[in-house]
């Protein structure tokens, strides 16, 4: 199937437009960063473009799918752990806990039957997962990080009266974890009121009967739920014992 010329030139300017708001709104409230995100609508077009040729190829071919799914957990463990500080510091922490919760995730999806084990489920499940097991990392760290700044005469006060690292972050780790289970918490409850996922309406318009896509997408969302946990939980105990102040990084 190809992409009709003008259907793809009416895209372009529909997101050109809607990059060039954003942009505005950002530039206009003086905000840090403000051609940030039109960067990253550029960044992911190219990519997405270059994935959908790759993938034209190999979406049948277990051993490329592994590849792919390797290369976005690479992509996904770097990113987030650029985001709490330096990457010599916090990309094994990232990555344990990443590959912790993503691997129960899909190991209980595919061992339950709740989805086939084929290569073209494990591809698109698979990138759902990473991609948000990415940012439940981002979030609990991120968070993690900026609270034990923020409260870092607190900490120092438990660790003068004799408290370990731990000890001493132990409310913080429970608040960033909570932070972090916000976002996919709040889009699971509403689904179907507030938002429509995108995994239930590609189904749908891929011509999967709608009860189907549903059965899918609440699949998807309980992946996502229990791979956010176990990552947001793991990452914040493997940053909690903290003996100096920690650097946040933007």
């Amino acid at each position: 199937m190809t992409l009709d010329v003008d259907v793809l030139l009416r895209t372009l300017l529909g997101v050109a437009v809607l990059v060039a708001l954003a942009t505005a709104v950002l530039l206009l409230a003086r905000a840090p960063s403000p051609w940030a995100p039109a960067l990253a609508v550029l960044r992911g077009t190219l990519q997405l473009a270059v994935l959908s040729v790759v993938l034209t190829g190999v979406i049948r071919d277990p051993a490329w799918i592994a590849v792919a799914l390797v290369v976005m957990f690479g992509v996904a463990t770097t990113t987030a752990a650029r985001r709490l500080g330096t990457l010599r510091d916090r990309l094994l922490p990232v990555a344990v806990s990443m590959a912790i919760g993503i691997g129960a995730a899909l190991t209980v999806v595919f061992v339950t039957g709740a989805i086939e084990f084929t290569p073209r489920y494990v591809l698109a499940i698979g990138g759902i997962v990473v991609g948000n097991a990415m940012t439940s990392a981002t979030l609990s760290g991120r968070r993690f990080v900026e609270l034990v700044d923020d409260r870092w005469d607190d900490v120092e006060g438990w660790l003068a009266l004799g408290a370990t690292p731990r000890r001493s972050t132990a409310a913080l780790v429970r608040r960033a974890v909570h932070a972090a289970m916000v976002p996919s918490t709040d889009q699971t409850r509403t689904t179907g009121l507030v938002t429509l996922p995108g995994a239930f309406v590609g189904a749908v318009f891929g011509g999967v009967s709608p009860i189907e896509a549903g059965r899918f997408q609440v699949v998807v969302l309980a992946a996502i739920i229990a791979a956010g946990a176990l990552v947001a939980v793991t990452l914040t105990h493997l940053l909690a014992p903290v003996r100096t102040r920690p650097v946040t990084s933007s």
